[in-house]
Parts: C-alpha cells; structure tokens; sequence
C-alpha cells in the first residue's frame, strides 16, 4: 500500500473513530509501526491530525477530508458510479454539479463525450457548478457551457458555499443534478455534515426536473446533519454492488430508481 492509500485510509479511521493509536493504525494499514508514526507525523504538520503520545486524534481537523484525499478512497467504485451517472444525462441536456470526488470524476466523463450538435455550434452540454476544480477542467472544453456559481470557498474542497452560491441558481431550469452526499437514507433522503454546502446543493437539486444522487454504499442508510432534499426529491440513486439490498429495495419502494454497479 502506497503512502497516499496509507493516508487516506488512516484519515478515514479517524474520521469514524476520533483517535487512533500507534499500533492500532499500523494494524489498519498493514505496516510498522515506525512507518505509521511517520505518516501520523506528515499528517500532523499539514494539520490533518493532532498528534497525541502513542497515536493520534482529530483535534483541529475539520469535519470533512481534503478532496485529494477523498479522492483515492474507494476510487474503483467511484469510476463505476461516476460512468453510470454519466450515461444518465443525454447530450445537449443542462446539468448541475455539486463539489465532491464522485461527481468530479462524472463531470470528467461528461466532458469527453461527444454529442449531436458540433455542425450547428450549440453547446453538447450546459453544466452550472459550484465547484472550483470542475469549472477549470471544463472551462477549456469548448463545446461545454459553462455557469459558475459565486460563493466562498470551502477550505478543505474546491465547491463555492453560502447565498452566493445558491442565488444565481434561482432563475435557472436544470434537466439534471448530479449530487455528490455525505449520507442518503430512505427516510430522511440526501444530506451533507455541512449546512452552507446543503444550502447550495439544495438550489440545485430544487431548479432540477431528474435528481441524481452518486453514493457508494458506504453513504447509504446513513444520516448527516443537514439535509440536502427529502427523499421524495430522489429520482435516481447510483451506487455500488456492495450496498445492502433491504435499503435500496427501500429505497424502491420510495420511487427511487437503484443502480447498482
């Protein structure tokens, strides 16, 4: 296991756990335990972590994992989600994206495909995002439309929160949104652990006709702090082969389309 596997995985523990002891994170990642306390010390000076004797704990790290982290972390279910979701939207269609590793790799897709309009010049695609890292990647597609909403930027990812971000997304028609969650449940629909984010996810799954929420299995019969839209708001939910079948039959029963890939 490379350092980067290493770190994503000990940050995801910690995340689930509060803190970590040496021995215990080694165990975690298959490594010594001179080799786990240089990561936990790497970690500690980009303030990932706080070093405690004999381990480490959250401390001063924020609620959510940087996006180059989140990015690695179960990557082989994210690239199938992602290429689902991405044969969902037909080309010419209008779509918003929220920030988030799974829709980073949807928006990915979506750039390179071809669609039907290139002799008429109309744009294959039309994509309002909040998110800093999709704009770039799409900004040099030419054949791509591009809305990037305002906002302030989230200091452990790249999507633009707050009323500056949900504002300009009012006067807007969606035929999509694809919406990257911390946490999707039957009962209690799409949420994220931050309210600023939700508010501007909430913008964009409200101007949308189909709603689609990207989750491995991990995410799902989870609940987070705040919610994105209610179940009922789900058109399509686009997981993993390892999500629990009494939960996305559940979801089933809700009007919710599964795909599990």
């Amino acid at each position: 296991m490379g350092a980067q596997d290493r770190w994503t995985r000990l940050l995801d523990a910690l995340g689930e756990r509060g803190s970590l002891g040496s021995g215990e994170a080694a165990e975690l990642v298959d490594c010594s335990v001179s080799t786990v306390r240089r990561d936990l010390d790497t970690l500690d000076r980009q303030m990932l972590l706080t070093r405690t004797h004999g381990g480490a704990a959250l401390g001063a790290v924020t609620h959510a994992l940087p996006l180059s982290y989140r990015t690695t972390s179960r990557a082989g279910r994210k690239e199938r989600i992602a290429k689902a979701a991405a044969d969902l939207i037909p080309p010419g269609s209008t779509v918003g994206i929220n920030g988030g590793s799974t829709t980073s790799v949807v928006a990915r897709e979506l750039s390179v495909r071809s669609g039907p309009a290139e002799e008429t010049g109309a744009p294959a695609l039309t994509v309002v995002t909040n998110a800093i890292n999709i704009a770039v990647e799409l900004a040099i597609r030419p054949r791509i439309k591009l809305v990037v909403t305002g906002g302030i930027a989230r200091t452990n990812s790249y999507d633009l929160v707050g009323p500056l971000a949900a504002l300009p997304v009012q006067g807007l028609s969606l035929d999509y949104a694809v919406l990257g969650v911390d946490a999707v449940h039957p009962h209690f629909g799409a949420a994220t652990r931050d309210q600023e984010a939700a508010t501007a996810d909430r913008a964009l799954a409200e101007r949308a006709a189909t709603v689609i929420v990207v989750a491995d299995s991990s995410k799902l019969g989870r609940r987070a702090f705040a919610q994105i839209c209610p179940t009922g708001s789900l058109s399509v939910l686009v997981t993993d082969s390892g999500a629990p079948k009494e939960i996305t039959e559940e979801f089933g029963q809700r009007n919710v389309d599964v795909l599990c890939v």
